[in-house]
């Protein structure tokens, strides 16, 4: 068995999303963390992966034949023309405004953008001003 080599964030390791329509979650999810600087990580016939998030069919194995309703995920910028970029592509990739970009009273420095995905969920962007990652990643190999 090859070595594989897997990287997952400090707090989440994943998250599901499942989907009623996927080729239109792809062209959505594709075009803003292509923004984004997140590769697609994988993909089957019933989903597909980028980082932590894994999006799938409700006839996916890894889905229990019920869509999962609706989420608030966010995601983080490098600086706020990143935010922005990420805003115009998912609108352009059949996403729907929920809040453009823009400061937010959540603390000094937040500025963010507000997507609704094709199933209605709340997709994020943010930038929290100029700040020093503690950390890449967290490496799990196996």
């Amino acid at each position: 068995m090859e070595t594989q080599l897997l990287h997952r964030g400090r707090l989440i390791d994943h998250i599901q999303l499942v989907v009623a329509d996927l080729k239109a979650s792809r062209a959505f999810y594709e075009a803003v963390f292509d923004v984004l600087k997140m590769p697609i990580g994988g993909e089957a016939e019933d989903y597909f992966w980028v980082d932590e998030l894994f999006v799938s069919s409700k006839d996916s194995q890894a889905a229990t034949g019920e869509l999962t309703g609706r989420h608030h995920l966010a995601f983080q910028a490098a600086d706020r023309a990143m935010v922005d970029a990420f805003y115009a592509a998912g609108l352009a990739a059949g996403g729907t405004d929920h809040g453009a970009p823009g400061e937010r009273p959540y603390h000094p420095g937040y500025y963010a953008a507000f997507l609704l995905d094709p199933d209605g969920n709340n997709i994020e962007a943010v930038y929290h001003g100029a700040h020093e990652r503690s950390a890449p990643s967290v490496e799990i190999r196996f």
